[in-house]
């Protein structure tokens, strides 16, 4: 496919993706060096300002690589997949298994570093448990409560990447205990499922006891990677 004039919308995207496919399409195949700022400007209509935002977000999907004074080549002709992309085609096991080492950890240093505000937030979100299951609530509405308490402890550590690498997890993780609940009925002969053990994780955490707060975390987590495993 020629290259072409661009439509008058984000220059920068449309030049992004018509550069893209060249290489995607074989046009440009790895290890080809692409044609001057100049030369592509003038093919795609636009600036060779644009033009230079296009590569650079090309370099960022790991298409191609700039080389100082000899110019820009093409390095793969398929775009690395993104963190979160490789999350949503995870399978919950494996995503599972991860979660046990960041949570566990967390749980520890929670038990260190908790604020007189973090046990706050950790006594509520045990009651927001607690009460959607006293309400009835669906499987869903329980599963969010749960991890909400878990967001909780995990707040509670103080570390930002800690954090965020659990809030990346929870829709995978939020589809599969769907699932667990529903296709095992673990709520049937009792709606609060794992009330003792959040509720023990909590104190842990209030006492500041890291370590009794790591290990039963990773008991609770460690029981529901086996039911997973088991679906």
């Amino acid at each position: 496919m020629p290259l072409g004039p661009l439509r008058a919308s984000p220059l920068v995207e449309q030049a992004t993706e018509q550069l893209r496919e060249q290489i995607t399409g074989g046009v440009w195949p790895v290890g080809t060096k692409l044609p001057g700022e100049t030369t592509l400007a003038a093919s795609l209509g636009v600036g060779r300002s644009t033009v230079r935002e296009a590569l650079r977000a090309l370099a960022g999907a790991g298409l191609v690589q700039a080389r100082q004074g000899a110019g820009v080549f093409v390095i793969a002709a398929e775009p690395k997949e993104d963190w979160a992309a490789q999350l949503r085609r995870a399978a919950v096991t494996d995503v599972y298994e991860v979660r046990i080492g960041i949570e566990v950890e967390a749980a520890r240093l929670a038990g260190r570093r908790r604020t007189a505000g973090d046990v706050a937030g950790l006594t509520a979100a045990l009651a927001g448990r607690r009460a959607a299951a006293d309400a009835g609530a669906g499987d869903a509405a329980f599963v969010d409560a749960d991890i909400a308490l878990h967001a909780a402890v995990v707040a509670a550590a103080h570390n930002p990447v800690l954090s965020a690498l659990f809030k990346e997890f929870v829709p995978t993780l939020r589809k599969g205990l769907i699932d667990m609940l529903e296709l095992l009925d673990l709520r049937s002969g009792d709606p609060n499922h794992g009330d003792d053990g959040h509720a023990a994780l909590v104190d842990a955490v209030v006492r500041g006891d890291g370590d009794a707060a790591g290990r039963t975390l990773r008991e609770e987590l460690e029981q529901t990677l086996a039911r997973l495993t088991s679906l």
